[in-house]
């Protein structure tokens, strides 16, 4: 298929390019209680914890100025309100799952 409008082609360049920003800056997302939490050792639940850490940094770095938060803010600006909306959620969601594994390191009398 050939474009032979340049505001055809430029179109179908930004739209690529906004769709491929937007996948930039994803966050893991995290479930606040699983099942296995029971089940958990003291050894397992601060290693979820110190994991929690990393995850939240991500999340932290992908709300401030970065390349692709940047980029999308000059090309498609609903992508950077995207990626500090999606980075808000985790950041909320990893709170939440570092408080229930407070709870269950205090119940399981962990030092």
């Amino acid at each position: 298929m050939k474009f032979n409008s340049p505001l055809a082609s430029t179109a179908i360049i930004f739209a690529c390019l906004s769709l491929g920003l937007s996948a930039c800056a994803t966050n893991q997302k995290i479930s606040t209680n699983q099942l296995s939490d029971s089940s958990l050792t003291c050894a397992q639940i601060a290693s979820q914890d110190k994991e929690l850490d990393v995850i939240l940094e991500k999340a932290k770095h992908n709300k401030g100025v970065s390349g692709a938060n940047v980029a999308a803010v000059l090309l498609f600006w609903p992508a950077a309100v995207g990626n500090y909306m999606d980075a808000d959620k985790a950041e909320e969601l990893v709170v939440k799952r570092k408080a229930i594994l407070a709870e269950l390191h205090k119940a399981k009398s962990c030092s």
